[in-house]
């Protein structure tokens, strides 16, 4: 009971550590760097980029929210939870649970983006997943007229499905496989109904004519390693990561005759994630934009980097540093994890170029389904092979052998267990001809 009460007080202590926190960022901030700001945006005008905002759907380059954020956004090469879905296609086959997950995030300007995903390994194929998600971005739409009377009130949506599948090509215990994923997506964007200029009453579809659908593809590939790791884990301490996103058309003017929108925010994303010692997790991204209509045009790349400081099992600190354009972001988070559920919550200083910094909050909550049993079927290998190093330590490499072959009935890529099994058989074969060299004729 003791253990129990000490674990629950930690945890509250953490809760109450990270509200506090917050608290004192929303006044600090208000009052320091607010007046900095217009400095700062001075500092980074030359990385405004001309051709921002001349695409459509741009919901679609915002974060879930939640681990993401507090990364800021720097993730393509980590994708170590369900956010991957936003990020990297190809890293659903190294999840390590099945997982459920809600996001909530507080945009500019009354805007919210709202998100509901889920992910999950094969049991049978544990390197082949699936999974998808659903996000409404919505802001409020509100119409005066000449006299500033409301004439009508309702919300701008961007409405986002997802599904997504990924297979992991070649995964074993020292080649950690070649992830590669696609998710295929499909958007809506509502736009409300408006009033006639000249009558003041609703226009009946006014609204659908200038709503949109889009169709589009995103790609992956993740691969893992080991390098320069002084720590002893199973797994891999870089991940590097590849991803397209957001490729295809988007059509508007439903009853009129559809056209062609404008081009979809596309973008072309290269990350990295190390760890050199198990507590902390360095990740950084480069994000190339692109216009599909006009590849010619040159749109400035941005830099997202992240940092994670695990303090025990349950907790971790999180800070990044986003420059896109001539907007810096400064994000930090605190995720902690009660009874398999993993919260986080996220606190961002978006300093733009106007005179008031922009302070923005996320939330995400993942409930943490369990893996399938893979991590008992692991341990199975693990002790498997246990035993039959004891065999081969005595000379028993018959059994030792069959030892191994039950571990590579459970993991037929379980590297040492063939290792073990090729150099029992070597041993063998040397312990014959030595025989056969000691038979005189």
């Amino acid at each position: 009971m003791k253990m129990k009460t000490k674990g629950f007080f930690t945890r509250k202590v953490t809760l109450s550590l990270l509200l506090l926190t917050l608290a004192v960022c929303g006044r600090g901030y208000s009052l320091s760097i607010a007046d900095a700001s217009s400095t700062l945006g001075d500092l980074f005008s030359s990385f405004s980029d001309p051709n921002e905002g001349t695409t459509s759907f741009r919901s679609l380059l915002l974060p879930f929210g939640g681990r993401t954020e507090s990364l800021g956004n720097a993730y393509t090469g980590l994708c170590d939870d369900i956010s991957y879905l936003r990020y990297n296609p190809a890293a659903g086959s190294i999840q390590k649970e099945t997982q459920v997950a809600l996001f909530h995030n507080s945009w500019i300007a009354d805007s919210k983006l709202e998100t509901l995903a889920f992910t999950t390994r094969f049991k049978n194929i544990p390197h082949l997943s699936y999974g998808g998600y659903v996000s409404c971005f919505y802001l409020p739409f509100t119409e005066y007229d000449l006299f500033g009377e409301r004439v009508a009130g309702s919300y701008y949506t961007e409405t986002v499905t997802a599904i997504n599948a990924s297979y992991n090509l070649l995964a074993g215990y020292d080649f950690k496989g070649l992830a590669a994923g696609i998710t295929l997506k499909g958007a809506f964007r509502g736009m409300p109904d408006y009033t006639d200029n000249n009558t003041g009453a609703i226009i009946s579809g006014s609204g659908l004519s200038q709503s949109a659908f889009a169709i589009m593809a995103d790609a992956g590939i993740m691969l893992q390693f080991n390098f320069l790791k002084f720590y002893s884990s199973r797994e891999p301490n870089v991940r590097i990561g590849i991803s397209a996103q957001n490729f295809g058309l988007s059509f508007t003017g439903f009853g009129q005759g559809l056209e062609k929108d404008d081009p979809l925010p596309s973008t072309l994303g290269a990350g990295i994630s190390v760890k050199l010692i198990k507590p902390i997790t360095v990740s950084i991204d480069f994000i190339q934009p692109l216009n599909l209509f006009d590849i010619g045009t040159y749109l400035i790349p941005y830099i997202n980097t992240g940092l994670s400081i695990q303090f025990a099992s349950f907790v971790s600190l999180l800070a990044g540093f986003s420059l896109k354009g001539a907007n810096p972001r400064i994000s930090t988070g605190l995720e902690f994890e009660v009874a398999k559920i993993r919260l986080n919550m996220n606190y961002t200083l978006d300093l733009t170029t106007s005179l008031a910094p922009l302070n923005r909050i996320s939330l995400s909550a993942k409930i943490l389904l369990g893996d399938k049993g893979r991590s008992i079927t692991d341990a199975q290998v693990d002790e498997y092979y246990k035993i039959g190093l004891k065999y081969y330590a005595d000379a028993k490499w018959e059994d030792a052998i069959l030892v191994w072959e039950e571990a590579l009935k459970l993991n037929k890529r379980f590297d040492p267990a063939i290792q073990g099994i090729q150099s029992a058989r070597y041993q063998i074969e040397m312990f014959r001809k030595i025989q056969e060299s000691l038979i005189l004729d």
